[in-house]
């Protein structure tokens, strides 16, 4: 892992809807601090962040890109307004969310959606995970009677996968991971109006 042993990876989602929430919830259950920001004043989501818990921050937008870990949970048409944020993402690690479905495929260039994420993302690592479950189920605890609630996780870098796998199993999830963005990967990734095979897919692994 690229984040020294002494420091402690910051984490932050931006998007504050029903799968940022869901997202902050898992965070607020083992109580793992995360920032949460949208473009909006933080003060007008404090109350829904300090309902599910006081380890989910409120922060201003600007504040939450410096997190080391961002989980991009923003409608697919508006990740390149976040992309925006900085001239480089260099040693951060981006966790797509989102869901392409009815992009056309043509505007994706032939492209899985991650990678067209990626691309925006200059300098980031990227890794495609945590978007197959709806926000309801993400919600959940992952805990299932002995078992663990799987999400899938793709990337192109081992290293990122890994690290966001380890984060996975911290909140008590059961992480697969699918491979690249372009191979397993396109198992969770929308394309045009059709859903990845493993989208919905609601697994617990008894290992």
């Amino acid at each position: 892992m690229s984040k020294s042993e002494n420091k402690v990876a910051s984490y932050a989602i931006i998007g504050f809807g029903n799968i940022g929430q869901a997202l902050a919830t898992a965070f607020a259950r083992k109580g793992i601090e995360v920032a949460v920001a949208t473009t909006r004043h933080p003060e007008s989501f404090a109350s829904d962040a300090a309902a599910i818990g006081s380890t989910v921050i409120p922060k201003a937008f600007a504040e939450a890109v410096k997190a080391d870990i961002i989980f991009l949970a923003v409608r697919f048409e508006s990740y390149p307004d976040v992309a925006k944020a900085l001239p480089t993402w260099s040693g951060k690690t981006i966790v797509d969310v989102t869901n392409a479905y009815g992009v056309p495929v043509e505007q994706l260039e032939g492209q899985p959606s991650a990678r067209v994420v990626a691309k925006a993302f200059t300098g980031a690592k990227l890794v495609k995970g945590f978007n197959h479950l709806v926000a309801s189920v993400l919600a959940r605890d992952p805990a299932v009677h002995s078992g663990r609630r799987v999400v899938f996780l793709a990337s192109d870098d081992d290293g990122a996968a890994a690290e966001i796998g380890a984060l996975a199993e911290n909140l008590g999830f059961s992480p697969i991971n699918l491979g690249g963005l372009s191979e397993g990967g396109l198992l969770v990734q929308a394309r045009g109006k059709s859903w990845g095979q493993l989208i919905f897919k609601d697994l617990v692994n008894f290992g």
